[in-house]
């Protein structure tokens, strides 16, 4: 594996740099102040749309789709370090490139399992950035780190779907231009467990959706909104359906990868500002007669997160080139891994440089408190960390089976494969 970036990569490292260097880090206050004027947790800020204009203009639109027809078609490996940048200021940059979750995810549903008339209708609007979407998976009844728990029901009348059930942390679902949701839910109970389940096309406004709150965040009441969302007798055509049904399992799995890993991704992103703020903090603030950063265990700290940092980063862009190179299924062990690993590696960077605040720290005057929450938040988001670890162990475990103690080869075809269905990557190889 070689981890240099391609030409075409460095170029967009180079030109996303510039844009966020010259127009997102600016507008920072400016969005800051305009969300504080408006009084609306869910308002839209409008230099959210002048930084879209010109990330058009300098061609950084759709940078995490592979497909060319809807942008650039970079690999994973040359979208992970855009991704990172855009990480460094994630409430504004990756909108305003139209790389923000759950569109991403989303749009490729429908690039991958839409009709035309879904792409027609809601996939190029997204893909132009004059709408935006949600995704309605997770329920409050069940524990929905098992999707195959769902209970919203999807029963067919005729020529329509009838959709009845309660979903929440439907991310996005309260932002302005919000106007379709892809909704999960059960089709054949009866059926095979990874079988039973159906995805929808629905929109926000059709007769029986109900945004009963948006949840907070540790207080925090995210702009995009996490939606409590009622379904009452909700009908849709039944060319709303997406694949087939019974096939609602599966997409979400398609789906789920690829948004793992852009989380991972930007989290890496936040926590190098966060490691830059605590430098910076350190070495201006002076306790005790010298500067914070003289003392050993701030020296530590940041010596730790250097290295912790550095370790994500490279797993990241394994799990990126196996992604490109063998397919999404066969780098299930490590998505999962990375899952794991980045929220919980930019927690531990984000909590030293709110220690090394202070008071300060804890505070709306500085961002750390509300990445903090951000990156805890992740740790839940696209499968607890708990479920990535039940995977990553059940291979693991698979390796050995039917081999003896003691035995110093894995039983079968895994023993070649690293468990994963992949050669296992060499540095410099």
């Amino acid at each position: 594996m070689n981890f240099e970036l391609s030409d075409r990569a460095k170029d967009y490292v180079e030109k996303v740099q510039a844009f966020m260097d010259e127009r997102i880090y600016p507008a920072e206050a400016v969005y800051e102040q305009q969300m504080r004027e408006s009084g609306n947790p869910n308002f839209h800020p409008p230099v959210l749309e002048e930084l879209k204009d010109e990330a058009r203009n300098r061609g950084l639109w759709n940078l995490f789709s592979p497909h060319e027809e809807w942008g650039p078609g970079l690999s994973n490996a040359d979208y992970a370090p855009l991704a990172e940048i855009m990480g460094r200021c994630a409430h504004i940059a990756p909108e305003s490139m139209n790389c923000s979750a759950p569109d991403t995810g989303n749009m490729e549903v429908l690039t991958l399992f839409g009709t035309e008339e879904h792409k027609d209708k809601y996939l190029r609007p997204l893909l132009d950035g004059e709408i935006r979407s949600a995704f309605a998976m997770t329920e409050p009844a069940v524990a929905s780190s098992d999707a195959t728990n769902i209970e919203t029901r999807i029963e067919r009348d005729g020529d329509q779907y009838v959709i009845n059930g309660r979903k929440w942390w439907t991310s996005n679902a309260l932002h302005q231009n919000c106007k379709v949701l892809i909704v999960m839910g059960k089709t054949n109970p009866d059926g095979p467990r990874h079988k039973q389940q159906s995805m929808l096309v629905v929109p926000i406004d059709a007769p029986g959706v109900t945004i009963v709150r948006g949840l907070p965040v540790f207080g925090y009441q995210d702009r995009e909104g996490h939606a409590e969302v009622l379904f009452e007798d909700v009908r849709v055509p039944t060319s709303a359906l997406l694949a087939g049904e019974g096939e609602g399992f599966m997409i979400s799995q398609a789906r789920l990868g690829p948004g793992r890993i852009h989380h991972c991704m930007r989290s890496i992103g936040m926590a190098e500002r966060a490691l830059d703020l605590l430098c910076q903090r350190a070495q201006q603030r002076t306790t005790f007669g010298k500067a914070v950063s003289e003392n050993a265990n701030v020296q530590d700290w940041i010596a730790e997160s250097r290295i912790e940092l550095e370790m994500i980063r490279l797993l990241t862009m394994k799990t990126a080139y196996l992604m490109d190179t063998v397919g999404n299924r066969h780098a299930r062990v490590e998505i999962a891994a990375i899952k794991v690993a980045a929220p919980q590696v930019a927690l531990k960077v984000i909590d030293r440089a709110i220690q090394i605040h202070g008071g300060g720290g804890v505070s709306d005057d500085f961002p750390l408190a509300n990445m903090y929450a951000h990156q805890r938040t992740l740790r839940l988001a696209d499968g607890p960390d708990e479920v990535h670890k039940r995977t990553i162990a059940q291979r693991e475990l698979r390796k050995w089976e039917g081999a003896p103690y003691g035995a110093t080869t894995p039983a079968g075809a895994a023993a070649a494969s690293n468990g994963n269905g992949a050669k296992p990557a060499v540095v410099g190889a």
